[in-house]
């Protein structure tokens, strides 16, 4: 059968899938530089040459992301939203509700059995709820984002932040830091204060179930643990592929319809 293709070119990373008989064959997720079309085609032919394959063997790639339109060797452009839902719908069948939180926005879609798009709202506006303010906190911790999450999860006594805004949250971080609090209960006060500021825009939609989470900031347990509970409604994983994967997967779903 033939091999059909998948490009995310996100701010922050930029993500390829490629897909035999309907199945993931290979995916990479790589840092995006700041000219698109460049690390478009890097992440494309670092990922065919783990495969083993040539470029030219792909039947049908489609791209996505906000750089989607400046990838010169896709067939088509999709936008991340429409990709996000048909992703999603292929992670998480039963998922009717999209969270997607990205590097620099964060969006919640609502989607209908077939993954066609029914509403969505974004907020791009402001950095708190999107995975730049994992990234500023944990800088100002002095620890990798990704243990955000594993730190919180041990914390017995997080704190609160009163405000969602990011500037403000980074000088409560560095208070709370020579107050010598823990540092597991600042991680877990800084993943429910990005769950709170998601949760306002998934209200705003009036989510339904089931809800599946995108993305790289869904990786993150704390997050996905406290805004489960904030929303009161449990969060599907998405255990078929990384959540981080879903606009390149739906981008490469899309591909394979054109085949």
């Amino acid at each position: 059968m033939s091999l059909v293709a998948g490009c995310d070119v996100g701010s922050l990373t930029t993500k390829a899938v490629i897909m035999r008989n309907g199945r993931v064959a290979g995916a990479l997720v790589i840092p995006s530089g700041p000219r698109p079309a460049e690390s478009a085609a890097e992440a494309m032919e670092r990922l065919c040459a783990e495969m083993n394959i040539a470029v030219g063997d792909i039947k049908c790639c489609v791209g996505t992301g906000y750089g989607r339109e400046s990838i010169p060797f896709i067939d088509t452009a999709v936008s991340e939203i429409s990709c996000h839902g048909k992703g999603a719908r292929w992670l998480v069948p039963s998922a009717r509700t999209v969270i997607d939180i990205g590097g620099q926005d964060c969006k919640v879609i609502r989607i209908d059995g077939e993954g066609n798009i029914v509403k969505f709202v974004t907020n791009d506006k402001c950095a708190s709820g999107t995975g730049r303010f994992l990234d500023v906190m944990a800088k100002v911790m002095n620890i990798d984002a990704s243990r955000l999450g594993t730190l919180g999860a041990t914390s017995n006594a997080p704190v609160t932040f009163p405000s969602t805004c990011t500037v403000w949250a980074q000088a409560d971080v560095i208070k709370h830091i020579n107050a010598r609090c823990p540092p597991e209960d600042i991680c877990a006060g800084i993943n429910t204060a990005m769950a709170n500021r998601v949760s306002m825009l998934a209200n705003a939609l009036k989510v339904e179930n089931d809800i599946c989470m995108t993305g790289g900031v869904a990786k993150n347990e704390g997050v996905v643990n406290a805004l489960s509970r904030i929303l009161g409604r449990r969060i599907k994983r998405t255990r078929r592929a990384d959540p981080q994967l879903t606009g390149a997967l739906g981008a490469a779903l899309f591909a394979g319809d054109r085949v």
